[in-house]
Order: C-alpha cells, then sequence, then structure tokens
C-alpha cells in the first residue's frame, strides 16, 4: 500500500446494525465518540439502521424494517385515496 495517502484518523472501527445486534470490524475515517468492546479489543462504534445481515436484498427475506413509521403513514394515505 502506498504510504500517506490515508488520512490520519484512518483506523478499525465496528459498525454495529441496531436491527439485529449484528457487529462487523473495518476501517474508517467517521467520528465518533461510542466505543464497543469486539472480539476482545475496545473500538470505536459506528451505529447503523440497516446493514447487508438485515436488508431484505441480501438475506431474501421479505422483512420490513420501519423504524420512522413511514410505511404507516404511506398506507392511511392510501386508504383514504381508495374510497
Amino acid at each position: 500500500m502506498k504510504k500517506d495517502i490515508h488520512p490520519e484518523n484512518y483506523r478499525p472501527v465496528v459498525f454495529k446494525d441496531m436491527s439485529n445486534g449484528d457487529m462487523f470490524l473495518s476501517r474508517s475515517t467517521c467520528k465518533t465518540n461510542d466505543t464497543v468492546e469486539f472480539e476482545g479489543e475496545t473500538y470505536p462504534v459506528i451505529k447503523l439502521e440497516i446493514s447487508s445481515s438485515s436488508h431484505p436484498f441480501y438475506t431474501g427475506k421479505s422483512k420490513l424494517v420501519d423504524t420512522a413509521g413511514r410505511v404507516d403513514k404511506f398506507m392511511s394515505r392510501y386508504a383514504k385515496t381508495r374510497k
């Protein structure tokens, strides 16, 4: 790898999927103050709403993850127009 091409804060970071709790380790420059213990080490953690371990496209399941209630809002508006 070429020297001096990565930023100074390029470091190992744990990404945590909040919908199912899965975690994976990667390198990133994302800023965070939270930490988590992962495989016996303490790393900074970035919390994700959805990742490849919970996204329906990658899992093959039709699981619907809706944290903001957008689907319910759409369904209530759609039901009004169908009457």
